[in-house]
């Protein structure tokens, strides 16, 4: 909406011209004439709203999300929206309705999912704030493969209204609405201004004092079969974190395996199928994919997508086929299900209120386009902290050896989002955070 946004720059120019009192406007329109993009499956008035699905391509949002309308009202101009995965469930972000994102330090690698396309617009530097939501790493994915900065707030915080597909059942308590850019700095007035009178239930007014922060560490997830060891750059720069943490700030930071970290992948698959309170059922994908037309049989998609005849991607027509056995293991389910409850009080007691946990964002930097494919569970390392309800901060720390972007995860207890924010832009200063890309 390039048009409308320079008309709505204009009209700041004007605004400003007149001359009014700085601190006021400043208090009451944070984010004046600062271009924001967002992901498509939010709706943005005038804008598209398909989620990559062939069957909504004329589907064009009448109103705005919640998250958008309070940015716009912040004084934000939106530039238009980015590219996801169909229906947000698969970390590459390709879809028949838009095509495939390219990442923007190599054209061969993917952007990740599904908040894609807006990890990527920000990393080519097209836009500097934008929209993500993310129930399984979509925001803290495509942060990291792409070099930029990314928050998945404390579960309930941020409202998730006005996207598609929306969350019900057990998983409203785990998609989350969060913020992402390039600089650090950028993360909390967002998440104030996104977060409207629920950021009451964070701490972001009190300062933070990072020597007094308890800090853990976690090289891995403890060697699950169903997931990639992680690089060994990866872990290299966490290490190379560590070591800044404890020479600069005179700390110890505490090393911890913890053993559940193991089933990762498998509990978030469990509670992601799981009723909620009231007994409801999750919504199954395949219900989705239809989106009040058709039902979508998963096995004749198959079969018409081998011959080029399906308007649905490879990935969403795998997760319909395997949604159906995930159901099948209902005693297998429930352990996982309780696994997960205990898991979640371990790390609520490890972290406390004061401490912070280094883990990697993922095991590989950004793969290959399609290679997702042969390692489809490799999204386990976010997607954990969906299901235990923890804010995470995905921080960059500058380029591989083939000059791709690494970076690491920093998770906090409940409600201690300003913990994390506190250590990103403190390590964006020490390692430089976004990286413009072709300049390596």
């Amino acid at each position: 909406r390039f048009e409308e946004a320079l008309e709505e720059a204009r009209q700041v120019d004007k605004l400003l011209a007149e001359g009014p009192d700085d601190a006021a406007l400043e208090e009451r329109l944070p984010f004046l004439g600062v271009p924001v993009t967002v992901k498509e499956a939010f709706a943005l008035q005038g804008m598209p709203n398909t989620s990559g699905l062939v069957s909504r391509r004329n589907v064009i949002a009448a109103s705005d999300a919640a998250v958008v309308s309070r940015l716009k009202q912040a004084g934000a101009i939106p530039l238009g929206v980015t590219n996801c995965s169909e229906l947000c469930m698969w970390y590459e972000s390709s879809n028949r309705v838009y095509g495939r994102t390219n990442n923007p330090y190599d054209l061969q690698r993917i952007v990740g999912g599904s908040s894609g396309g807006e990890g990527c617009v920000l990393a080519a530097a097209c836009s500097v704030i934008g929209v993500g939501s993310d129930i399984g790493g979509s925001i803290r994915m495509p942060a990291f493969f792409n070099g930029v900065f990314g928050h998945k707030p404390t579960t309930g915080v941020v409202p998730n209204d006005g996207q598609f597909p929306n969350a019900q059942g057990m998983r409203t308590s785990f998609l989350c609405t969060g913020p992402m850019c390039r600089y650090a700095e950028d993360l909390e007035p967002m998440l104030r201004v996104m977060a409207g009178p629920g950021v009451t239930k964070l701490k972001l007014d009190e300062k933070v004092s990072l020597e007094k922060i308890k800090f853990h560490c976690m090289d891995h997830d403890g060697g699950s079969i169903f997931v990639s060891p992680v690089d060994k750059e990866i872990l290299q720069m966490q290490k190379k974190v560590v070591e800044h943490l404890e020479s600069e700030l005179g700390i110890q930071v505490q090393r911890v395996a913890i053993h559940k970290m193991k089933y990762s992948f498998q509990i978030w698959s469990a509670m992601m199928s799981s009723k909620d309170s009231d007994g409801q059922e999750a919504q199954l994908f395949t219900d989705l994919l239809g989106d009040h037309g058709k039902p979508v049989w998963p096995l004749w998609e198959l079969i018409k997508w081998l011959v080029g005849m399906s308007s649905h991607t490879f990935p969403a027509i795998a997760l319909g086929l395997t949604e159906k056995l995930v159901k099948l293991n209902s005693v297998g389910n429930a352990k996982l299900v309780s696994m997960g409850k205990s898991l979640q009080a371990e790390m609520e007691t490890l972290l406390g209120p004061d401490g912070v946990l280094l883990y990697p964002s993922h095991p590989t930097v950004a793969p290959k386009h399609h290679s997702p494919l042969c390692m489809p569970f490799n999204f386990a390392y976010t997607a954990i902290f969906n299901v235990l309800g923890l804010p995470v901060t995905q921080c960059p720390l500058g380029l591989s050896s083939e000059g791709l972007p690494l970076g690491i995860q920093l998770v906090a207890g409940p409600y201690n989002d300003h913990l994390t924010l506190a250590v990103a832009r403190y390590l964006e200063k020490a390692f430089g955070g976004w990286v413009l890309p072709g300049k390596a």
